[in-house]
């Protein structure tokens, strides 16, 4: 919203320190307000805007600060801002879909680990020992019940090892996976995904194709806009595959065959983008690319929604009769020994 709104007012003719004055005014949250009065202090001082939106890497992406640059020095601001809204626009419905349908399957994940610690923890103790009040202390139960209630047991008996270990073992690999040698090694993990990959791969696509595609509508350099894409595209595996991109592009390389010689990217952008590179409109081609690349994210997202919702359904009906079958074989043996 304040880049569009920045965007409409320069447009229209509102200088600049006019234009985010009153955005600052107007702003209904308190953390924009603050920023937008350091760069409009910045700007009232001299520093380009550009320069100013730099010193706030939490509130602008390199990407928004390189266009803003770029729009500067071209003379088309306005222009360069609504570029920018769009494309914000954009990744950010993209995130919210991507979140949408993952919100369902961890809510079952964590239903059925809470499920499964309760039963253990609570039902199964109470089921064993109304199993040796029927059978008495020599009763010979079945071997799924037996291993049941050790596992019950050794959770009640260490619950304050088993805690810690399982708090700290979760808290540990977040903070493995946002270090970078981490969130490499994850990155290529999800890759390999049957199901996870194919998202994975479109949105990082999609996200290339727009990023790139923006830098190069506001006419920033291919080297300097193919390094704020690679730390734009949200997948370190893409990132090394563009910077790498960069330096042969440098060597004299043609952009399009190089991602035509890497699996990571589909045949079709290496297409795309030798057209665009022949006919000069590589940014109109590539936001055809990532139109194409976005819907597809959306039929892939609800086809992996629609399969973790029965996967999850039947893991965790096998738990729940897992349980159910550990605590009915003993007692259906029990009523076979009194029958008898």
């Amino acid at each position: 919203m304040f880049t569009r709104q920045l965007s409409a007012m320069v447009s229209a003719g509102v200088p600049l320190l006019r234009a985010l004055s009153s955005l600052e005014e107007h702003s209904d949250s308190a953390a924009l307000k603050a920023v937008v009065a350091e760069i409009f202090k910045d700007v009232q001082g001299g520093m380009a805007l550009a320069d100013s939106l730099a010193k706030h890497p939490d509130a602008f992406s390199d990407v928004y600060v390189n266009m803003v640059r770029a729009g500067e020095a071209a003379g088309i601001l306005d222009e360069i801002l609504k570029r920018i809204a769009l494309q914000q626009e954009k990744n950010a419905t993209m995130r919210k879909k991507i979140k949408s349908a993952m919100t369902y399957p961890m809510v079952l994940i964590v239903i059925t680990i809470g499920a499964f610690f309760g039963l253990m923890i609570f039902v199964i103790p109470q089921i064993g020992a109304i199993l040796q009040d029927l059978g008495g202390e020599d009763a010979k139960l079945p071997v799924l019940t037996v291993v049941m209630l050790a596992i019950s047991a050794f959770m009640i008996k260490f619950w304050y090892i088993l805690l810690p270990i399982l708090v700290g073992g979760v808290i540990g690999i977040m903070r493995y996976i946002k270090t970078p040698k981490g969130k490499a090694v994850f990155h290529r993990l999800v890759l390999k995904l049957p199901a996870i990959k194919t998202i994975v791969t479109k949105v990082a696509v999609a996200r290339f194709s727009r990023t790139f595609s923006a830098l190069m509508g506001a006419g920033v350099a291919v080297l300097e806009a193919l390094d704020v894409t690679a730390r734009a595209v949200g997948n370190d595996v893409y990132k090394q595959a563009l910077l790498d991109a960069a330096e042969q592009v440098k060597n004299g390389s043609t952009l399009s065959s190089i991602i035509e010689q890497n699996e990571l990217f589909p045949p079709i952008v290496a297409q795309m983008l030798s057209v665009g590179e022949e006919t000069g409109q590589t940014d109109t081609v590539l936001i055809k690319v990532a139109d194409f690349y976005e819907e597809e994210v959306d039929v892939a997202i609800d086809g992996l929604s629609s399969i973790i919702e029965p996967v999850m359904i039947v893991f965790m009906g096998g738990m729940v009769g897992l349980i159910a079958a550990s605590v009915m074989q003993p007692i259906a043996s029990l009523s076979q020994n009194i029958s008898a």
